[in-house]
């Protein structure tokens, strides 16, 4: 399946957020990130992505191993993405690095998540905060066939449309380059 995903900087997040509740509940979330590649580098070169992710809600922890290949959109970045559950986060991290890859980054997302429906499809749409960067991400994303990238994406933003993003406010900035540019 392709990620379908656009973010946004948000230049109101009272405002969207209020919005999205009006949508659907919160799902009020941390996650920790960790990212690896190759000791070559090689994953990032070739635009795929690499990740073990923790995420502690109200009431449980869960983990999951995310693997993404290359962009199949470069407008949005859009990606095929393949995730599964990880019983023992340690032991991925473990399996990982046993299997000669590196640690690259790890940083922490305070995210709002809210699942809806939206012009005929499932969407997720993910208030989030990066301690270490400045300002609030909107995050839209549908789980979509190749085929259907394209209307995918034209139906995510009219949906940040709705929210009052200006599709000005779209970025491509990851939150590892933000991170990565920050700590140096």
């Amino acid at each position: 399946m392709i990620e379908a995903e656009l973010k946004a900087r948000v230049l109101s997040p009272d405002t969207v957020t209020r919005q999205l509740d009006e949508r659907a509940t919160a799902r009020v979330e941390v996650y920790r990130d960790t990212y690896y590649d190759r000791p070559d580098g090689s994953l990032e070169k070739a635009d795929q992505e690499l990740r073990v992710r923790t995420v502690r809600g109200a009431e449980t922890t869960r983990t999951v191993l995310t693997f993404k290949e290359a962009a199949v959109d470069e407008g949005s970045g859009s990606k095929p993405e393949y995730e599964t559950s990880i019983e023992d986060a340690d032991a991925a991290h473990a399996i990982l690095r046993g299997l000669g890859h590196v640690e690259v980054i790890e940083f922490e997302k305070h995210c709002r998540n809210y699942e809806f429906e939206a012009f005929g499809r499932r969407m997720l749409a993910t208030l989030v905060r990066v301690p270490e960067i400045d300002g609030t991400f909107l995050e839209v994303e549908a789980l979509v066939d190749e085929g259907d990238v394209t209307v995918a994406l034209d139906d995510i933003r009219a949906v940040l449309v709705e929210l009052g993003i200006e599709l000005k406010e779209l970025t491509r900035e990851t939150y590892t380059g933000a991170v990565a540019t920050r700590r140096r």
